[in-house]
């Protein structure tokens, strides 16, 4: 054994630097080093293991197991894959543990096992939180214990289908000198833990702590380990949840899980298009439907602009649930291609939910809304629009369009204006009237 050792690694990329330095070489970032004691292992170690064929390894995919919540088994990519590594980060009090106590107890009901380790709460609250979710079986297993070190000797006594770790951040291994929650102790809990799921084929869900950024504290090595990187979004203040994957080792990460908050824990939304227009008022102007696609189903959402006269001489552009680029294009295109006097007037743009929107499909939407809010035009409320709006003003076709007509039906919509080279057969459309336009002109046209 040698002699300890001092380095400084920077929690935000793992930059590791011999001496302390106010800001990182690797990411620019002031104040992300932290001080950690390493000991360095002169013995040699032989390999426990033989190099094996790529041939000879068997193709075939784990069966997936459900969680109970096929929210949760969407955004995961069909269910729970044996020997993953998920990690689910989120504001404090967002519901976490509450979402992965639910899935436990769903598990537990079908005939498996689960080992909650909490290094946050006692056993005590864990049973109260239980008992109001209606929680009760002796397939869960609560374990309050922070070191790491004893975990093997717990999964061969319980035998586990899957062990939730409430929170990465609070254990630590006494291999390293260090503090839980130091990048030091989260590199190696997190690979000991990988270490875990692989060999002996058990599920591993890990909650993790978001900074004031929104992003998981600790470094990025920590997402680059796990399989399954899994954000729990919305306020505190709002009832609805978003679960939306931003890695998947195992399928999409174009899938959004839609839960409610109650107060006897968190209920599934399936039809998510009837709860994002609920309440909508189609008398004022502003107001369009856009029918974006969220991994494998579209998703009807409001999207609401507001145009007002600009007392400053640079006007604002603030916009919500949108990109800050797309507004900047849409609002240049309106005023280069159709005429809209808009360098005078702020625009604000908002989509209802609490939904971020990454489908270019919804420029179409954007626009219409805009272009109403300016004209005082109300649009019609049973129109909704689909289509990707280009620089030169032209409507660009988008994917699924049909999938997002046959949605609109189903909720009542009677007009949807769609691109012009979209739609390559109208078979199950009946319902509906398709309006094709060319450019973002025809919108103005359209909405009288």
């Amino acid at each position: 054994m040698g002699k300890n050792k001092v380095k400084y690694v920077c929690y935000e990329c793992g930059h590791v630097a011999a001496k302390w330095l106010g800001r990182c070489p690797g990411c620019g970032a002031w104040n992300t080093l932290s001080e950690e004691i390493i000991t360095s292992v002169t013995q040699r170690s032989k390999p426990n293991q033989r190099a094996t064929p790529l041939s000879s390894i068997t193709g075939e995919e784990s069966s997936r197991f459900s969680s109970g919540l096929q929210e949760l088994d969407r955004v995961l990519g069909g269910g729970i894959v044996p020997g993953s590594l998920v990690l689910i980060g989120g504001d404090p009090g967002i519901g976490k543990s509450t979402l992965l106590l639910q899935a436990a107890g769903h598990i537990a009901a079908r005939g498996g096992r689960v080992l909650y380790l909490s290094g946050e709460e006692s056993g005590y609250q864990i049973r109260m939180r239980a008992l109001r979710l209606g929680i009760d079986s002796e397939s869960i297993y609560l374990l309050n214990e922070q070191n790491l070190d004893l975990l093997p000797e717990y999964l061969e006594e319980t035998k586990p289908t899957v062990v939730i770790v409430d929170s990465i951040q609070t254990v630590f291994t006494g291999e390293v000198p260090s503090i839980p929650g130091s990048v030091g102790q989260l590199r190696e809990c997190a690979a000991r833990i990988l270490n875990l799921a692989k060999t002996s084929g058990v599920a591993f869900f890990l909650v993790g702590h978001v900074t004031k950024e929104g992003l998981l504290a600790g470094p990025k090595i920590l997402e680059h380990l796990v399989d399954t990187v899994v954000y729990f979004e919305g306020g505190k203040e709002q009832v609805f949840r978003i679960l939306r994957a931003v890695k998947n080792r195992f399928g999409s990460t174009d899938e959004v899980g839609l839960l409610e908050m109650s107060g006897g824990g968190i209920i599934e939304v399936p039809d998510a298009s009837r709860v994002f227009l609920d309440g909508r008022d189609d008398s004022l102007s502003g107001s369009t439907v856009v029918a974006a696609f969220e991994g494998t189903r579209p998703l009807l959402v409001e999207v609401q602009a507001l145009v007002a006269p600009s007392g400053h001489s640079y006007p604002r552009r603030m916009v919500s649930g949108f990109d800050q680029n797309r507004l900047a294009l849409i609002v240049a295109v309106l005023e280069k291609r159709c005429g809209l006097a808009l360098s005078s007037y702020d625009v604000y743009v908002k989509v209802t939910g609490g939904v971020f929107l990454r489908d270019p499909s919804a420029d179409l939407g954007m626009a219409a809304a805009i272009a109403s809010s300016f004209a005082e035009v109300p649009v019609p409320k049973d129109m909704v629009f689909i289509g990707e709006v280009g620089l030169s003003g032209q409507i660009r076709t988008v994917p699924a369009l049909e999938s997002r007509l046959r949605e609109a039906a189903k909720l009542g919509f009677t007009t949807a204006v769609v691109p012009s080279n979209g739609l390559r057969g109208n078979s199950g459309l009946d319902s509906i009237k398709v309006v094709c336009i060319h450019s973002v002109k025809e919108v103005l046209e359209v909405m009288r």
